[in-house]
C-alpha cells in the first residue's frame, strides 16, 4: 500500500501528534512493508507557523527509519499579520472570524495542495485540526479521486481552535474520521459527522525502552539524589497546566521540605511565564526546581524514569501520550477531570483526578500519592498493564491500517462505474 501521511510537523519536531504519526508511519514499514511518505512543516512546533523569527529545519526531502519525509517551507508572514486582527474578530464574534483564526493558525504552504493531488498514494491521511494543511490534503484527495482520512486530534474545550464550522463539514466530506479517544468520537457524531465513519485508534507508545532503566539511575543522569521528584515532561503550552503546578508546590513543600520538582518540554513562548513564576519562589524553594528544555526523544525513558509522580494537569488534550509515557514507566499519574482525559485514566485505579487550574486540589493529590508510596505503585503498575494491553505502537497502527484499507475499499466501490 502507498500512503502519504500529510501532518504538520515530524522528528525533530517535538508534539504528540509529531510523535504519533511518526511512530504510525514507521510501524506502516515495518511490520506491513507499505511505502509512507510524509508531506509535513519545515518548523520545530506550531509557532513556527506564525512566527518567522524562529529556527527552521531545512526544507526539502530525506528518509527517516524507511519513511521518506518531504518538509515545505512556511509562509509564516501573513499569519502574523493576521495575529491581531484575528483576536479582535473573535472576540467581537464578527462573521470572518473563523477564517481569519484559521489563516493565523497557519501552516500556509503555497503549492502543498498540487503536490498531494499529484502524488502517487492510494490513500491520503492527514493529521490534525485546526489546521489549513487538513483542507489541503482532504481537497487534493478529492480532485484526484483518493480516499482521504482525517485524524482530528479535537480537543472542543479549546474553543478557539475547535469551534469553527469548517472542521466539521471537512469530517463530513472525508472518507473516515479517526478519532483519539470515544470521547472525541461521540463529539464529532453530535457535529453530524456519520457514526459508521468514526473510528476510535487511539494513541501509542513503545514499553521497552522503560523497561530498561531504574529510577535511581535516571536520577542520578539529571542530579538528582534520593529524594522524591514530582515531574512534568510534555508541551509547555498555556493550558498543560504547569503554571497550576508550580503554584501548588509549596503546599507540598510544607509537608515534603525535600521534594523535588522536574520541568521537562520544549521551550516555548509561554516557557518564560512558567521561568517568571518559579523566579517569584522564596530562594529555598527555587533550587529545589530543575527545568529541561529541549529533550529528544531517546531521553524520554529516562525523564519519566527519574519521577515519582507525573502530574499533567492540562485543561485539554486529544489523548495526552504522556500519560502512557509515565505508566510505561510504572509511575502514578495525575490529570484533570477535563475534556477527553477521564477517558483516558481511570480515577483510583491507574490515576488520580483533580479540577483543572486548582493548584489546592493539585497539591493535594501529589501529597496522597508521596505519603503512600503503595497507592502509588500500585497505580503505576495498573497503568502499565493498560499500556501493554491497549496502547502500544504496534496496536495502533494496525489500527490505522484497517481503516486505510476500509477507506480503500469504500472509494473503489463509489467510483466503479454503473452497468449500462
Amino acid at each position: 500500500m502507498k500512503i502519504l501521511h500529510v501532518t504538520q510537523g515530524y522528528t525533530p519536531a517535538i508534539g504528540g501528534t509529531e510523535l504519533l504519526i511518526q511512530r504510525v508511519s514507521e510501524e506502516l514499514v515495518r511490520q506491513f512493508g507499505d511505502e509512507v511518505t510524509v508531506f509535513t512543516t519545515n518548523c520545530f512546533n506550531g509557532e513556527g507557523f506564525f512566527n518567522p523569527k524562529l529556527p527552521r529545519l531545512q526544507a526539502g526531502d530525506e528518509e527517516i527509519n524507511g519513511v521518506k519525509v518531504r518538509r515545505f517551507a512556511v509562509h509564516s508572514r501573513m499569519s502574523q499579520m493576521v495575529r491581531f486582527p484575528q483576536k479582535v474578530a473573535y472576540r467581537l464574534r464578527l462573521p470572518f472570524n473563523e477564517h481569519l483564526r484559521t489563516i493565523a493558525g497557519g501552516p500556509i504552504i503555497p503549492g502543498l495542495k498540487k503536490a498531494i493531488q499529484e502524488f502517487p498514494a492510494d490513500i491520503i491521511a492527514a493529521s490534525s485540526f485546526p489546521l489549513l494543511h487538513m483542507y489541503a490534503a482532504l481537497n487534493g484527495a478529492k480532485e484526484s479521486g483518493r480516499p482521504c482520512v482525517l485524524h482530528g486530534g479535537i480537543h472542543p474545550q479549546d474553543d478557539w481552535a475547535f469551534q469553527r464550522s469548517r472542521i466539521y463539514r471537512a469530517i463530513g466530506q472525508s472518507t473516515y474520521y479517526l478519532s483519539n479517544t470515544k470521547y472525541e468520537a461521540d463529539y464529532v457524531i453530535q457535529r453530524g459527522a456519520s457514526p459508521e465513519r468514526v473510528v476510535v485508534v487511539g494513541v501509542g507508545v513503545d514499553p521497552e525502552p522503560f523497561e530498561q532503566i531504574s529510577a535511581t539511575q535516571a536520577k542520578q543522569y539529571f542530579g538528582f539524589g534520593e529524594q522524591p521528584v514530582v515531574g512534568f515532561i510534555g508541551q509547555l503550552g498555556g493550558h498543560k497546566g504547569v503554571d497550576t503546578l508550580v503554584r501548588a508546590m509549596p503546599l507540598v513543600w510544607q509537608i515534603f521540605p525535600d521534594v523535588q520538582l522536574f520541568i521537562a518540554g520544549a521551550k516555548t513562548m509561554f516557557a518564560e511565564k512558567v521561568e517568571n513564576i518559579i523566579s517569584q519562589l522564596p530562594e529555598t524553594y527555587k533550587k529545589q526546581v530543575k527545568l529541561y528544555y529541549n529533550f529528544s526523544n531517546e531521553e524520554k525513558p529516562l525523564l519519566f524514569s527519574a519521577v515519582d509522580v507525573f502530574a499533567y494537569p492540562s485543561g485539554f488534550e486529544s489523548f495526552g501520550i504522556a500519560f502512557l509515557e509515565a505508566w510505561a514507566a510504572g509511575k502514578p499519574v495525575i490529570g484533570c477531570h477535563s475534556g477527553a482525559i477521564p477517558w483516558v485514566i481511570d480515577e483510583g485505579r491507574d490515576g488520580l483526578l483533580v479540577d483543572y487550574k486548582n493548584q489546592e486540589m493539585l497539591a493535594e493529590a501529589i501529597v496522597k500519592l508521596l505519603k503512600n508510596t503503595h497507592l502509588a505503585e500500585t497505580l503505576g503498575n495498573a497503568g502499565r498493564q493498560k499500556v501493554l494491553s491497549r496502547y502500544t505502537w504496534s496496536k495502533v497502527a494496525q489500527n490505522f491500517r484497517k481503516v486505510y484499507v476500509e477507506a480503500i475499499k469504500r472509494n473503489t466501490v463509489q467510483i466503479r462505474p454503473k452497468p449500462l
